[in-house]
């Protein structure tokens, strides 16, 4: 492996900073991930086929054997690089990887512990970044090719809360172009497939990080959901993602979706770990590891396959059918329920499009205005003609001066207001509702997306995003894998929660989990004796600051 980068160790632990726009200027360098082979530390006695059971061990799991000496920084790190170069030639799960710099930051964890130093909740695990996320002085693209060499001026704030907490990251995960689509591809490196059928992708718009997380690359990694980018690459690779909960939803007049940063896992447990390092001492935080325990007996479920709406592929349907009663073993309820959204499909879904189009074209004018980057004009062949497309439809819907005009912004605000109005009825009825995650199970990383469900005609970029109404109306919501179709793709359960609590959910997913494991169902997964034992954050371990507000709006 060869390492590009420069850093010095301080640039991991600088002060967070606000969260910022996606993109910025800069000038830059290439980092990359050469061909040499991943070293082991010296005196390494351990077994290569010991070493081979730490890629599938849970990231509590991790934690809790670096902090009683039981293993060592440079072991774990030392794992999943070797881990990344055997797999990630075909899973193209990252666009920059640093090695090298990963191995120092490991020696100087070893050197903290031998120090006996106060040690952080996640001190000496790896982790990755999505791609949309920025970590100071490194490459950061954010999937555009126009973007290819930028370097990121700061780190954003739920990244250095990892990078507070001692976790040492590895790489940036793959994402198409400023997330535009729930599909992992882009011209800069390709698509991602799902491990699950190499020919399948991944989902999007953190499928680089799902699919690293799911192939044992990494214990988790970062992502973000703006129309269910942490959910679809969830539902897609069979792990697991949490939209956490909107502190204020505030009123639907901006034109964007909510937008939150979130984390691929593939444990419930691990989410909740992870998410309570994340947002640090945040008072307003959601405790998310007492969630695991919660007692769920008398939880009540309603069951609406496409939330009344949604046409449903029957391979979906068959999985989900077939695990969403599963739950009941632990003491809940679920009944066949109907969600009425207030609207058709074709009606949501053109309100949809309105946010979506607009969202690309303001992007588009700042590229413009603060880049000097034209996406319609003299740079537009560095961008999908997809994406143009896109940008042009979006221009369409703005006035002058680049705001939304009265008659489609109209549109979107009755559309969203309706489809939470009828999610707010519904689970007055009932504590969750759930759903398929999404209308299709993994399709092929040749086509943009499906056109067609059950005789149905669909938009193949939006009109299978279930994930998506959750955006449009601020409710929390997770996606669980249920199981596999008759082809051994994965299918995600979806579960929504009343606005403000995604507590009542992180509980009801490890019920599932409990009773419904999927850890088997990753086939080319190592039998460790290391189980899914969880790992307690220590009230004496240093919590990082709190992150930023919840809620900030933000495009996929």
């Amino acid at each position: 492996m060869v390492d590009n980068t420069k850093q010095s160790s301080s640039q991991w632990s600088r002060t967070r900073r606000s969260y910022l726009k996606s993109v910025t200027g800069g000038s830059v360098t290439m980092l990359g991930f050469g061909s040499a082979s991943a070293h082991a530390s010296e005196g390494q006695t351990d077994s290569a086929e010991k070493d081979s059971e730490i890629i599938f061990t849970p990231t509590t799991v991790l934690a809790e054997r670096i902090h009683t000496g039981e293993l060592s920084p440079v072991r774990v790190v030392d794992a999943f690089l070797a881990r990344i170069e055997e797999r990630n030639d075909e899973l193209n799960a990252f666009i920059t990887l640093f090695p090298e710099q990963a191995r120092a930051d490991a020696r100087e964890a070893e050197r903290a512990i031998e120090r006996g130093d106060d040690l952080g909740p996640l001190h000496g695990i790896p982790f990755a970044i999505k791609d949309r996320q920025k970590l100071e002085g490194v490459r950061f693209t954010d999937g555009f090719l126009a973007f290819k060499d930028q370097i990121a001026e700061e780190t954003d704030s739920e990244v250095q809360a990892f990078l507070d907490a001692g976790a040492i990251p590895v790489g940036k995960t793959n994402t198409p172009e400023g997330g535009y689509m729930g599909k992992t591809d882009n011209l800069l490196i390709g698509p991602t497939p799902t491990p699950f059928d190499l020919d399948l992708n991944a989902g999007g718009s953190s499928g680089g990080s799902a699919a690293a997380v799911a192939d044992g690359m990494l214990p988790f990694a970062t992502g973000t959901d703006g129309a269910g980018s942490i959910r679809i690459p969830a539902s897609f690779t069979g792990t697991y993602g949490l939209f956490p909960r909107i502190e204020d939803p505030g009123e639907f007049g901006t034109g964007d979706t909510y937008f939150q940063p979130s984390v691929s896992t593939r444990t419930v447990a691990d989410t909740a770990f992870t998410l309570s390092v994340m947002y640090g001492d945040d008072e307003e935080a959601t405790d998310y590891q007492a969630a695991l325990t919660d007692d769920v007996e008398g939880l009540s479920i309603g069951y609406d396959p496409g939330l009344s709406t949604y046409p449903v592929d029957q391979r979906v349907r068959d999985v989900v059918d077939g695990s969403v009663d599963t739950i009941t073993a632990e003491g809940a309820t679920v009944e066949v329920t109907e969600v009425d959204l207030g609207q058709s499909y074709e009606e949501f879904i053109e309100a949809v499009w309105i946010v979506w189009t607009t969202s690309y074209a303001e992007l588009a004018k700042t590229f413009a205005e603060e880049d000097g980057v034209d996406a319609l004009g003299t740079d537009r062949e560095l961008f999908p003609e997809t994406l143009v497309d896109i940008i042009e439809t979006g221009y369409e819907y703005l006035d002058e001066n680049g705001d939304i005009r009265d008659e489609p912004l109209a549109k979107t605000i009755e559309a969203r207001s309706q489809a939470y109005a009828g999610l707010q009825a519904a689970l007055r009825g009932y504590d969750l509702i759930a759903t398929p995650t999404l209308s299709v199970p993994p399709f092929p990383n040749d086509i943009l997306g499906p056109t067609e469900v059950e005789g149905v005609d669909i938009h193949p970029i939006v009109g299978w995003l279930i994930t998506t109404v959750c955006n449009m109306t601020g409710h929390p919501a997770a996606s669980i894998p249920a199981g596999l179709t008759d082809k051994g793709a994965p299918v995600g359960l979806q579960l929504i929660g009343p606005s403000y609590d995604d507590r009542t959910i992180v509980a009801a997913s490890a019920a599932y989990e409990r009773v419904n494991p999927w850890h088997d169902d990753y086939p080319w997964q190592q039998r460790s004796n290391s189980g899914t034992a969880r790992l307690r954050l220590n009230a004496d371990w240093p919590r990082a600051e709190g992150c930023r507000s919840r809620g900030q709006r933000r495009r996929r």
